[in-house]
């Protein structure tokens, strides 16, 4: 029996590593993988796992996710924690989180992604520049922002990322979201998407602008570390506008200016300026307002 992933025998699981010769204490419940040792709770059931149906290219071996570890002779003489089943990719349709840093797409369907981002692919896909229109090129010349798109379609495996940065996935259902363009990995071809002025931010007041996507698909966003989701209709809710990742697009948003004498709340473009939230939605938070360069306020 080759080495792959199988229903876990001790049934605490979903499924566990068997290496080619023994169970391993790896095992994957959902698609998340973690480690159980078999001696733990119930004793295992004894013998060789039943041999299960192969699953075409990209399929899933009993109709469960998990990790698909590599089988026949591709590793032989090598062992490590590298092929042990623990990295292999995590299976699954449409976007899938393979770890905290990377996601990937199962091309079923056209696919909206940032240029750059795809790090490798399995299969038969193209990627082709995906211009904004007229009027989207107008607004990021004015405006500096911008979200350089590729289209992806075909069929097969996408893994893309972001310079090491969290990956999250939200799934719209007839709604909508502002998010900062930089923060935008990949979206639905299906989701309507705009560079927007932030309710309540003048012409004047420089960078607030925003993409916004609506419709019902998912959409990836990046973050810089572990964020933090504010309910903007537990209590008034406030962010540095280098700070703020997303928000719930039907928020009403003003502009709250905190300038003192003695005082400059955030760092931002070196005025004390955040975006205040009111209504019923969430407002994402990073702990990062960005790159300090040298020499700028």
């Amino acid at each position: 029996m080759t080495a792959d992933w199988h229903p876990d025998p001790t049934g605490r699981h979903e499924l566990r590593y068997w290496d080619g010769s023994q169970w391993t204490e790896h095992v994957s419940d959902q698609g998340v993988q973690a480690t159980s040792p078999m001696d733990a709770g119930q004793p295992p059931q004894q013998g060789q796992p039943q041999a299960q149906p192969q699953a075409q290219y990209g399929g899933q071996q009993g109709g469960q996710q998990g990790g698909q570890a590599f089988s026949g002779d591709a590793f032989a003489g090598i062992t490590g924690d590298l092929i042990d089943g623990r990295y292999a990719e995590v299976t699954g349709s449409g976007p899938q989180l393979q770890n905290s840093k990377m996601l990937r797409v199962r091309v079923t369907e056209p696919f909206m992604a940032r240029q750059g981002s795809m790090v490798a692919y399995q299969g038969n896909v193209t990627f082709a520049f995906q211009g904004g229109g007229a009027g989207r090129v107008i607004k990021k010349a004015l405006t500096g922002e911008g979200l350089p798109l590729m289209r992806v379609e075909g069929q097969g495996d996408v893994f893309i990322a972001d310079t090491n940065k969290n990956v999250h996935i939200l799934q719209l259902n007839n709604t909508g979201i502002s998010a900062n363009g930089k923060n935008v990995l990949a979206f639905s071809a299906s989701l309507q998407w705009n560079i927007e002025r932030v309710k309540g931010a003048s012409m004047l007041a420089g960078g607030l602008f925003n993409t916004t996507l609506r419709g019902t698909g998912w959409v990836a966003i990046v973050t810089d570390g572990e964020p933090v989701v504010l309910n903007a209709a537990e209590a008034p809710t406030f962010a540095d506008t280098d700070a703020i990742v997303a928000w719930s697009a039907h928020l009403d948003t003003t502009l709250k200016s905190t300038m003192s004498a003695g005082a400059l709340i955030g760092r931002g473009s070196g005025e004390a300026v955040q975006v205040a939230f009111q209504g019923q939605g969430f407002v994402i938070v990073q702990p990062s307002e960005g790159i300090n360069i040298p020499g700028q306020a």
